[in-house]
């Protein structure tokens, strides 16, 4: 990248609406994201708002959670389950969280006090769950890395999603951030790698969770492109494996009374699959882009791990994740290569997508291009975050904060 020319340039869309992300390549059980949600191409997903008892719940949604000092009722935990939110063997009242903490009420918007809390975070070697960890560990509290490797910090228990029902001993709240992600090559093969990890590993937690606050990091790949700005309550419509996996996995995540998150096209320092995605459009001193420009949703990896911190305040339920604005593909492209656009004609991207998704399946490689990694670019994604807001979430950084940071690190 040439960071100096791209923080030279105008921020690709301050003030815009915003939409949903896109996720990594490759089915890894630690890997998440939120990509989240990283990649144009390899879009990440998020089960939708189905089963029973599911959707954004505001006030009087299925299962409340406890709140504070003397609050009654639970989240939905699973058949049968009553009382207060499960803490562990034998426990009663309301769970531990350290001296003087409190969950929710008034302040709930601000999300929970985290200080002396034990949070179990999976998937914390992934670039998105690496992130989580390292800002549940500033906020104070002291973080459990479930995964096939150890995170940035913390304590490390191995974790194989398709396997194993993890050890959550100990642990307070649960942030699932593990996934099988990517844009996979067509076929049942990885279909089936993508199911075990992201709708199997998704059972085999809940089987741990125990009536834990459970915070489920989908994606935006769990819907279909929309011309107008995406709401949690829109169909899904997942257009490959990931996204129709994750949206499956989702779906018993809010069956039993977690909150999840929908980012789309996560980046931020560290980022190994989005902008090294777009850098690969430049041809010629020029990005190469099928089609006319179209406004997307991006999220900064902080905004979304600033979400995760806060959402266990949040009624169960779906709720978008991005930055505050959309932005415009061709800016953001121009501003992240530091080259000029060009526009291929859209029916030459079409047919180059079709040639490489044919040689996919015969060598069950990722495809250079998909149809999936095309739609992607060329149609419309952008979130309606106003779900998020109403909790009191606001996004703080943007991708010009970004740019800003690359073009310090480089100058």
């Amino acid at each position: 990248m040439t960071a100096p020319a791209a923080a030279d340039r105008p921020a690709p869309g301050d003030g815009d609406p915003v939409r949903p992300a896109v996720r990594a390549t490759g089915p890894a059980a630690d890997r998440a994201d939120g990509d989240a949600d990283s990649g144009a191409g390899g879009a990440s997903s998020g089960s939708g708002a189905g089963g029973a008892g599911s959707g954004a719940g505001g006030a009087g949604s299925g299962g409340s959670r406890a709140r504070g000092a003397g609050s009654t009722g639970s989240r939905a935990r699973g058949a049968g389950s009553t009382g207060s939110r499960a803490r562990g063997a034998g426990s009663t009242g309301s769970r531990a969280r350290g001296a003087g903490s409190r969950v929710g009420g008034a302040d709930s918007a601000a999300g929970l006090p985290l200080r002396g809390m034990r949070i179990a975070v999976t998937g914390a070697s992934g670039f998105c769950g690496s992130a989580v960890a390292r800002a549940a560990a500033a906020a104070g509290a002291t973080v459990i890395c479930l995964g096939r490797r150890p995170g940035p910090l913390g304590e490390h228990r191995h974790w194989d999603a398709t396997r194993a029902v993890p050890d959550l001993t100990g642990a307070d709240l649960v942030l699932h951030l593990a996934a099988a992600v990517g844009d996979p090559p067509p076929g049942r093969a990885a279909a089936a790698r993508f199911h075990a990890v992201n709708v199997g590993g998704t059972a085999r937690l809940l089987q741990a969770v125990d009536g834990r606050p459970l915070v489920w990091v989908s994606s935006a790949s769990v819907y279909a492109p929309s011309r107008t700005p995406i709401r949690e309550d829109q169909p899904l419509g997942g257009l490959t494996a990931y996204g129709r996996t994750k949206a499956a996995g989702e779906r018993l995540a809010l069956a039993a009374g977690a909150v999840v998150l929908r980012p789309r096209a996560v980046y931020g320092p560290g980022d190994p699959h989005l902008l090294p995605r777009l850098r690969r459009a430049v041809r010629g001193g020029r990005a190469l882009l099928p089609g006319p420009d179209i406004r997307l949703s991006l999220t900064a990896v902080e905004n979304l791990a600033d979400a995760c911190l806060a959402a266990p305040a949040w009624p169960p339920g779906a709720y978008n994740i991005a930055d505050a604005a959309a932005y415009s593909r061709d800016a953001t492209v121009a501003a992240v290569c530091g080259v000029p656009v060009r526009h291929l004609p859209l029916g030459l991207a079409r047919a180059a997508a079709g040639a490489a998704t044919g040689l996919a399946r015969l060598t069950r490689h990722e495809p250079v291009l998909s149809r999936y990694a095309l739609e992607q670019l060329t149609a419309p994604v952008v979130l309606d975050i106003a779900r998020a807001s109403a909790q009191g979430w606001r996004p703080a950084r943007s991708l010009r904060d970004y740019l800003g940071t690359l073009a310090d690190a480089a100058g």
